[in-house]
């Protein structure tokens, strides 16, 4: 057997037998689990556990993977004398709020307005928790606008801890399984191809089964993706990686839990926070309109239950032969690009998700810090437009709304709770603009999980909040709307004011009753800022619509209001950013996939980056399979 194989046979050994042999039999070692793709030692040596940082730092080296030693339940303090240890030796100033224990994970979860200070210098004040009590602390920054969904979410999971235990065992065991060849890798567009929403790609290799987002269409006679195709068993399915908290991402995954689906999802925290949010909303109300809801709350809650976190910039095993990277993507608030590591580096897809690739308010623009890529699934929802850049559309922002204060009148802006309506909220909040600020629907909720993940947003947005103590989020200008009473008194008040509400395409919600209040007076203005989807009321309204008709013998609404487009603060890039994107990737892409576009955007945004780049570019229809290698 020459060198290469005993490499080989020994990467394909099962990885905890590797992991035992290189601990000293005096460690008192209880149990070696695999919790997803990392190691967990537990031991019920208390010196062991508190000086085996080398071994680890070995071991690691060794294997290639994480490894975490944790202490055995039975070393555990009390959790009663732990709380109050904690809260002993955490400077009050640090905002602890609450604090939870999961022993089945020898775990303490430390919610805290301000993370750092629990921490410490240096790590002190955590080392210090946990070299006195035994348990592992994990620290969660609470939302500075109090939540009740954040709240509900983190007590959902430490609930189904030992499941959870369970479950990441079981996951880990059939991540390290035997591998196969990968001798062919192939992608189906189940939606999104040649189309804007229900985003839904299988990707495939001999052995994996792995779905990219699973969303659902905003309007239209076809809103899911195609789940009944032959290539989509949900039996077979592998994992499922959501790129971020759209609706068009991640609407219809809870579907697959109803259907009986168990794997692994793999998103960012704001993501799984966020996309709940908006999956709620959704059914909730299907049920208020009388419509089918696809999945019930208890969907959601199974969904929940088979998350798995990812940070940015966090190498993860998924299958025997992928491992995921998680970048930023500029887009909303924890969005990112997926880079898929196939077949031990054979092959490198990015999933591009949808991208900004232009600093903004809120973010840094998309990552392109990927070693290889030699496939891109890239988006093209504005690839054949050149808009204006972001600064110009703030500028432009603030200057009509300026106009339409001035005379008097109320600014309606459509919003998708997450994403735009916080990009506008820190434009605005940066101005001298001095009216209220209307936060209507889910944005104030989104708004609240905005102030639990500063750690996500641009450097310069970071050292704003959490250096300078200027937080957009926190503006006193800003009031939320939380009855239809509070809405009625806003629409009936004279004085001038800005609404930010959702559906952000005019697709029902609270937006709807204020369009119908403001429209029929010339000093208001409705201003768009968020893409409008093909056959949606923003769509029909931006193309010059001036009066919508209703069902029946109602009369229907004459829009005698002013309608205006910010051009430059959608979260798409224009047709400059993505060649920009693909000319910033470390490696030229041999092949480029474009979905999430209109049949034009594809079509002529292949055409273009085949004629300027060189490269192999097709655009697929939905249920169409594009071979990678």
């Amino acid at each position: 057997m020459n060198n290469e194989d005993r490499e080989e046979k020994e990467e394909r050994r099962n990885v905890i037998e590797v992991v035992k042999e290189n601990i000293p039999k005096n460690a008192m070692i209880t149990e070696v689990t695999y919790e997803g793709c990392e190691i967990i030692l537990y031991t019920k040596n208390k010196e062991f556990f508190n000086s085996s940082l080398d071994l680890v730092k070995s071991i690691v080296n060794k294997v290639k993977k994480r490894v975490q030693v944790r202490a055995d339940e039975k070393i555990l303090l009390e959790e009663e004398t732990t709380e109050a240890f904690i809260k002993e030796v955490v400077p009050k100033d640090a905002g602890i709020r609450d604090i939870y224990f999961e022993p089945e994970f020898a775990k303490v979860i430390i919610h805290a307005e301000k993370p750092g200070i629990v921490i410490g210098k240096n790590g002190e004040t955590l080392n210090k928790i946990k070299h006195e009590t035994y348990w592992t602390p994990d620290i969660k920054r609470a939302p500075a606008i109090d939540s009740e969904l954040i709240k509900s979410i983190r007590r959902m999971t430490h609930k189904e801890a030992g499941y959870r235990k369970k479950f990441l065992h079981n996951l880990g065991e059939k991540i390290y399984g035997p591998k196969k060849d990968v001798e062919w890798i192939r992608a189906t567009f189940l939606g999104a191809g040649r189309e804007v929403g229900r985003s839904a790609i299988l990707l495939q290799t001999p052995q994996s089964r792995v779905l990219l987002d699973c969303g659902i269409a905003a309007g239209g006679s076809k809103p899911f993706p195609h789940l009944d195709a032959p290539e989509f068993n949900i039996q077979t399915l592998d994992a499922v990686v959501i790129s971020h908290a759209h609706m068009d991402h991640i609407g219809l995954l809870p579907l697959l839990f109803e259907y009986g689906y168990r794997g692994p999802v793999y998103m960012t925290r704001p993501t799984r926070d966020t996309g709940v949010m908006l999956q709620m909303d959704y059914i909730g109300i299907c049920q208020r309109e009388g419509r089918p809801q696809p999945y019930s709350s208890k969907g959601i809650e199974e969904m929940l239950k088979h998350t798995v976190v990812v940070e940015y910039d966090e190498v993860t095993d998924i299958t025997p032969d992928i491992r995921i990277t998680l970048a930023n993507a500029g887009h909303i608030l924890g969005s990112a690009g997926v880079h898929l590591h196939i077949g031990d580096g054979l092959y490198n897809i990015l999933y591009s998700g949808d991208i900004k690739f232009e600093s903004t308010k809120l973010y840094d623009r998309a990552s392109t810090d990927f070693t290889r890529v030699e496939g891109l699934i890239l988006e093209a929802t504005y690839g054949i437009n050149e808009g204006v850049n972001h600064k110009q559309g703030a500028t432009k922002t603030i200057e009509k709304i300026k106009e339409v204060i001035d005379r008097g009148g109320k600014i309606l802006i459509p919003a998708f709770a997450s994403g735009r309506a916080q990009e506008i909220i820190a434009i605005i909040t940066e101005s001298d603009i001095n009216v209220p600020i209307y936060l209507d629907g889910m944005i104030w909720d989104s708004t609240a999980i905005h102030t639990a993940y500063p750690e996500f947003f641009s450097r310069a947005m970071q050292a704003r909040i959490l250096y300078r103590d200027k937080d957009p989020f926190l503006d006193p200008r800003l009031k939320a709307i939380g009855s239809n009473r509070e809405r009625q008194a806003v629409i009936e008040s004279s004085e001038p004011c800005i609404v930010l509400s959702t559906s952000g395409m005019l697709i029902g919600g609270p937006a709807m009753e204020y369009l119908k209040r403001f429209a029929p007076d010339p000093k208001n203005m409705l201003l768009f800022v968020g893409y409008q989807a093909e056959e949606t009321l923003g769509r029909k309204i931006q193309r010059g619509w001036k009066y919508i008709p209703a069902e029946g013998d109602e009369r229907g609404l004459e829009l005698k209001l002013e309608i205006e487009t910010a051009e430059g603060l959608g979260g798409h890039g224009d047709v400059n950013q993505l060649f920009a994107y693909i000319n910033s990737l470390k490696t030229r892409p041999k092949k480029i996939v474009l979905n999430h576009g209109d049949s034009m955007s594809c079509t002529k945004l292949a055409r273009a980056i085949h004629k300027d780049l060189r490269i192999e570019t097709v655009a697929p229809r939905v249920l169409e399979t594009v071979r990678f290698r």
